[in-house]
């Protein structure tokens, strides 16, 4: 339990250390690039008439929402991707050799998959108001 406590402990503290330093610039880069992918699919569903992404995720039927979410993780592959690889470089320069394959999950994660999820309802539904008036 106590290796355990000390890896939670390592982790977050390398997850806020990694706020400073070297390419912290992507860090801002990976949620823009983010952005502009829930832009791009929100007005498709906008001009298809499709519900909001969020909502439609939480409420098809199984079969439906597992498309649904390969659909955006597809979406968003080129971005978690780079997220990945800059991980990896910043890895490099501050750690060497030792690597952290959960940390680097984690940040392709919270930088590029979650605002992507979070921004593309929104996205949807001010675009809908936007083309029909």
């Amino acid at each position: 339990m106590d290796a355990f406590l000390d890896y939670l402990h390592r982790f977050w503290s390398e997850m806020v250390a990694r706020s400073d330093g070297p390419m912290t610039f992507r860090f801002f880069l990976q949620p823009a690039t983010a952005f502009l992918l829930a832009l791009r699919d929100g007005i498709r569903d906008a001009r298809a008439g499709r519900e909001q992404y969020w909502r439609y995720l939480l409420h098809a039927q199984p079969e439906e929402r597992k498309a649904a979410w390969r659909q955006g993780v597809t979406a968003t592959m080129r971005i978690l991707l780079l997220a990945v690889v800059m991980d990896v470089i910043y890895q490099l320069k501050v750690f060497g050799d030792d690597r952290r394959p959960i940390e680097t999950l984690v940040i392709a994660i919270l930088f590029a998959f979650v605002p992507y999820l979070l921004l593309r309802g929104p996205v949807t539904r001010v675009a809908r108001h936007w083309l029909h008036g």
